[in-house]
């Protein structure tokens, strides 16, 4: 056990992804000792872990062959801190939408957080862009934070012991759409949607084209209140109301950082920026964690 600074460890999960990046930033930003994750066995040398961005249907079929999966739902309720930026937001989702349509009982989730995620939510690779968001609670010097978006998932709704660290309103890609009526009219129904894949976004009744779906708004930060308002808890799937879309049209507030206990995740990718202020706010986790004990 680590009794000082010095000593402590940062994992990355390298099965895929940007691991490379976030050991990057993680050292650079702190002056922290990390390690590269790709055995069970190596989750007992270190402090806390980092699930980046990539692939999360690759990780999860990766990480399903050694007994990964599970040595990594273990770690997540060690309570050692965990980060899941982008698909390793995903991850650690109880619950997600728009999955693979080509994976066999959907997406492969470690879990962790009550939250409802939409995968692909701001668009495909083509479609990625950065934009302002919110700075890490206590790294308001510097103002908002550069959030850079790829592919990145979005989550719709959070239970009542989640701590929003952030929201963005944008309007969700045309696939995410057709995904979100979907959904809703899922729960309309009373439906308790645990998982649900890609739903086609293309009419076929009157010839091959793509339903509308307005880009009209232009995607803005939100910095989190003093009061934040409370989400509906996701065990009550049957009585949640999805944020609604702006006047005029689909943009929904939706949110992009979020922290439960020793689990934090965000929606935009930290580790391809030159900000190394969530990284900090993640080592400030580990450090106050390890050092405590």
């Amino acid at each position: 056990m680590p009794t000082s600074e010095k000593d402590i460890v940062i994992g990355v999960l390298a099965l895929q992804g940007a691991f490379q990046e976030h050991q990057e930033c993680q050292e650079k930003g702190t002056g922290c000792k990390t390690v590269q994750i790709k055995t069970p066995q190596q989750l007992e040398q270190i402090d806390g872990i980092i699930f980046p961005g990539g692939e999360s249907t690759a990780m999860g079929l990766i990480g399903s062959v050694d007994g990964m999966w599970t040595a990594l739902k273990d770690f997540t309720k060690s309570g050692k801190p965990v980060w899941g930026t982008c698909a390793g937001m995903i991850l650690l989702a109880e619950r997600c939408v728009g999955g693979s349509a080509v994976i066999e009982n959907g997406q492969s989730l470690i879990g962790g957080l009550d939250i409802l995620v939409c995968r692909n939510y701001f668009g495909s690779q083509i479609s990625s862009f950065e934009m302002p968001t919110p700075c890490p609670p206590g790294f308001e010097e510097g103002g908002t934070f550069p959030g850079v978006f790829i592919r990145a998932p979005a989550i719709l709704s959070a239970g009542d012991d989640i701590q929003v660290l952030g929201r963005v309103v944008a309007t969700p890609c045309r696939q995410a759409a057709v995904v979100l009526r979907e959904l809703e009219s899922k729960l309309a129904n009373g439906e308790n949607v645990v998982m649900m894949g890609v739903v086609d976004a293309l009419e076929r009744t009157c010839g091959l084209k793509y339903q509308d779906v307005k880009r009209e708004s232009t995607a803005v930060a939100s910095s989190v209140g003093v009061e934040e308002k409370k989400d509906t808890p996701l065990s009550e799937m049957h009585k949640i109301e999805l944020p609604g879309a702006a006047d005029g049209t689909n943009a929904r507030e939706v949110i992009c950082a979020a922290r439960k206990g020793n689990i934090l995740i965000t929606a935009f990718h930290p580790e391809i920026t030159q900000d190394y202020r969530w990284h900090q706010y993640f080592y400030n986790m580990v450090k106050e964690t390890t050092l405590s004990k």
